[in-house]
């Protein structure tokens, strides 16, 4: 049999730690929850526009170069290059042009979507598209508050994703894709940021905490954790006629001497050899040897000199 697996040709790929593809996983949720805010906003606000029932939820968060992001797109769609304030960075706003005919249609009075036109805008419809992205980028600057350094604004709009070169090539831009259902017509809608410009924000409004004491910050946290301790007697072995058969009054005959010490456990495992005392009120165990590590070692007594730690028992 011919081994597919063994012909088969691996794709590797160079990964630069300076400029990693990835998002925290802190960041990713910030964003993930800044852009489903900005989806039901602009929902409403495309339904009060184009007059018919508007949704729009996030589908996904990435980041990827520029050179990426344009080879998934189609050739010919609508491109909006968006100026962030005074800042050379550009963000790209993406949709498709049937779709940007659709809501122009429905805003002069029509009924139908424009499904399958591939063409450029006129004046009229230039204009009004531009209208509704320049709206849709004032909620995305309000739901994205601090994280955007400045507010966007429509700087062009272009109709071959090839051509409208808004980054470098090498570029890192985060990637929102948006899924937008206008009356029954259902499009995708995508976000590019400049990593450059949101990264340092999000590193801002949610730092993500240096791993060089990570050892540490473990030990530390592994400290406040709450664990079960208990004294117990030698346990006892018995049938199930003879649990089922106990009732008020019976004496259960147990293995262990009256001047053995008692055996302190955390988590099942042996930790301790106990003797029980009073302190006030309360029953005490008073350590009185450390089992060791290894099995069948004699256990290790508790010097003179070392005062026995004392662990109370829960009343």
């Amino acid at each position: 049999m011919h081994d597919v697996g063994a012909t088969a040709e691996l794709a590797v790929e160079a990964y630069d730690f300076r400029r990693p593809t990835t998002l925290a996983r802190e960041h990713s949720r910030i964003l993930e929850a800044a852009f489903d805010s900005f989806a039901r906003q602009w929902g409403t606000q495309l339904t009060a526009k184009v007059r018919t029932k508007s949704t729009a939820t996030t589908e996904s968060v990435i980041v990827q170069t520029y050179d990426e992001y344009v080879a998934s797109l189609p050739t010919v769609t609508c491109m909006v290059r968006c100026v962030l304030g005074d800042t050379p960075a550009k963000m790209v706003v993406q949709f498709p042009t049937p779709a940007a005919l659709g809501w122009v249609a429905r805003m002069l009075g029509g009924s139908s979507d424009k499904v399958g036109l591939e063409r450029k805008l006129t004046p009229i419809e230039h204009a009004l598209v531009k209208a509704l992205v320049e709206e849709a980028l004032d909620v995305l600057a309000y739901s994205l508050g601090p994280l955007l350094p400045a507010e966007p604004s429509v700087e062009s709009i272009q109709h071959n994703s090839q051509f409208a070169q808004a980054a470098a090539t090498s570029d890192l831009m985060v990637v929102v894709t948006c899924a937008l259902q206008v009356g029954e017509t259902a499009s995708s809608v995508t976000f590019a940021i400049p990593a450059d410009t949101l990264l340092p924000q999000l590193g801002a409004v949610n730092p993500v905490a240096s791993s060089d004491n990570a050892a540490q910050l473990t030990r530390e946290q592994v400290a406040q954790v709450p664990m079960e301790v208990a004294v117990r007697l030698a346990p006892v072995a018995v049938t199930p006629d003879q649990v089922l058969s106990l009732a008020v009054g019976d004496t259960l005959t147990l293995p262990h001497h009256a001047h053995d010490p008692f055996v302190v456990t955390v988590g099942g495992e042996d930790l301790a050899r106990a003797m029980v005392v009073r302190t006030g009120t309360r029953a005490a165990a008073r350590i009185v040897s450390l089992v060791p590590p290894a099995r069948g070692a004699d256990p290790a007594p508790v010097t003179p000199d070392a005062p026995a730690p004392t662990q109370e028992n829960r009343p």
